[in-house]
């Protein structure tokens, strides 16, 4: 599902704010309830309405070991990588 614009999601906050019901909001803003609720649920616990990090599996390569790999490969396309290990 894609994700709701920051501007949406704090105009679902402001009505919470000022007194509408989780049903009126959906209603009005057309999204689902159970949306509704997460987003103030998320606001209510973390104060924000804004995407937080994530959690994932670390990269294998750094910034700088990316960097690095890209600019070899550049300099040399026919590099293998036996070679560029």
């Amino acid at each position: 599902m894609k994700e709701l614009s920051v501007d949406l999601r704090d105009r679902i906050v402001s009505r919470h704010r000022s007194g509408e019901g989780y049903r009126k909001i959906s209603a009005a803003l057309k999204v689902p309830m159970s949306t509704v609720a997460s987003i103030i649920r998320k606001w209510k616990k973390f104060g924000t309405t804004r995407t937080l990090p994530r959690v994932g599996r670390p990269a294998r390569l750094s910034d700088g070991g990316r960097r690095a790999l890209v600019r070899e490969v550049t300099r040399n396309p026919m590099v293998t990588l036996t070679e560029l290990q």
